[in-house]
């Protein structure tokens, strides 16, 4: 059949967006499935040649694999290397996976190094290694391969502008000009010695503005911020948000200029690094890609559902070792969810603002005693609200003994809502302190915690005062 001539299911509706672009939706995808199952390669690569690269890698992760690696393989090699960056890691690999050295070195070449090593790092150590000496950075890239993958030096582009510090800014933009089809976002020019010591960060708009024969180092910005290439990447982009940075340059341990990092790439962590936390909020270790198989998802999430078996059978060790109380107050088992409830909803709140403040720089360690104390302040006022309103349900329904009741209530979620409260402030400093990620404070972990105290106290504060 000629792609000339569609059949009639393949017809597609172009819809485009305020961009002038097309929108990728449901129907454009269902549209270039039936133009691929009836192999109308020109009307497919006439479709795509209108979407962005970011819109293209979208569409492709929406289409049948084997589709989409159809339709990968039809791209111009220029747009198929521009379409690379915006997949996810595992989709990416799994596109590239048996493909020719030579055709992926192909894709790899108009490429940043950061980005040619971050798709080398996603394919297998032997496919790695015979594609690199096809590039025309290899040596480059190499050494950006030596970092891991989560530090400032896994993260920098070896790519940037650097002049001697004394040049005139006259020579200094000559150099700019030379370098800009090379180098993508040419924000500073950084100045170095004969030792490639970073002695200075000169934005563009400093050069253009400063008047011919003046000297790079003395417009220059002399306080500037650098990191080290072993700074860990969530570090990296508190850094660049907390000082407006577009470009930060990186240093070895002897303070020689080896990288840069832009913000684009800081984006893309801070997304990177959020979608982790609400992983772990979750209950869930590891990355979930679209192309994890269910094994892989299996196994992230399941030690975390048999610390909640484990956890929730503690909870019932606890309600059965005061079957007794019960069986004299059937009644009190009716509370058991408020309780347990109330408990991990308090916890939550707490943990969730802790965390934030912890990942954003803003808490420090130093700063738990002075958070416990106000997180108690409010979980008192919060305890006691809520215990006044839990007693007046209890002394309008007229529910058991009543007084007895009704104290025994109001007691246990003013004392649960504080101890869970405590819980959630202290549990991610603790877990900071030891290295681990504060947002698995809101895992299944703590909210079983907070059941097993819960239940706890709420009986013993039951035998005390109602039995």
């Amino acid at each position: 059949m000629s792609d000339a001539t569609p059949p009639k299911s393949a017809v597609v509706k172009e819809e485009r967006g305020p961009t002038g672009a097309l929108e990728v939706d449901a129907e454009l995808t269902d549209n270039i499935a039936a133009l691929l199952e009836a192999e109308q390669r020109g009307m497919v690569l006439n479709l795509v040649a209108d979407l962005y690269p970011a819109d293209l890698a979208l569409l492709l992760s929406h289409l049948p694999f084997k589709y989409a690696h159809v339709v990968f393989s039809w791209l111009p090699p220029d747009k198929a290397s521009e379409v690379l960056t915006e997949l996810d890691d595992a989709f990416r690999a799994a596109l590239l996976r048996e493909s020719p050295p030579g055709w992926i070195a192909r894709l790899l070449q108009p490429l940043d190094t950061d980005d040619a090593t971050d798709v080398l790092a996603d394919l297998p150590e032997d496919e790695a290694l015979q594609v690199l000496p096809n590039l025309r950075d290899a040596p480059e890239v190499h050494d950006l391969m030596n970092y891991p993958e989560d530090t400032a030096g896994g993260l920098m582009a070896a790519e940037y502008v650097a002049v001697p510090y004394e040049m005139g800014v006259e020579q200094a933009t000559e150099i700019v000009r030379a370098h800009a089809e090379s180098i993508d976002d040419v924000f500073v020019v950084f100045l170095i010695d004969e030792d490639q010591q970073l002695k200075g960060v000169l934005p563009i708009k400093q050069i253009m503005l400063s008047p011919a024969g003046t000297r790079a180092i003395d417009i220059a910005e002399t306080d500037f911020i650098s990191v080290t290439t072993d700074i860990d990447q969530e570090e990296v982009g508190r850094i660049m948000q907390r000082y407006d940075l577009v470009s930060l340059p990186v240093v070895d341990e002897s303070g020689r200029l080896v990288g840069r990092i832009t913000i684009d790439d800081v984006v893309d962590v801070i997304r990177a690094e959020a979608e982790e936390d609400l992983q772990l909020m979750s209950g869930v270790s590891g990355d979930e890609s679209l192309m994890a198989s269910t094994f892989q998802i299996s196994r992230g999430r399941l030690p975390w559902l048999l610390v909640g078996l484990f956890g929730a059978s503690l909870s019932g060790t606890v309600i059965g070792t005061f079957e007794s109380a019960l069986e004299e107050a059937v009644v009190l088992a009716t509370f058991i969810p408020i309780v347990t409830a109330m408990g991990g909803n308090a916890a939550v709140q707490s943990a969730a603002i802790t965390v934030q403040g912890l990942t954003s720089g803003e808490l420090w360690e130093g700063d738990a005693l002075s958070r416990l104390g106000k997180e108690l302040v409010v979980a008192l006022f919060n305890g006691i609200v809520l215990a006044a309103l839990l007693c007046v349900f209890v002394l309008l329904f007229g529910m058991g003994n009543v007084p007895r009741l009704a104290a025994t209530l109001g007691v246990t979620m003013l004392a649960v809502i504080v101890l869970a409260t405590t819980n959630g402030a202290v549990v991610p400093f603790l877990l900071q302190r030891f290295g681990l990620d504060p947002a698995s404070a809101m895992g299944p972990f703590v909210t079983t915690l907070n059941d097993i105290i819960g239940l706890t106290v709420y009986f013993l504060i039951a035998l005390a005062l109602y039995l």
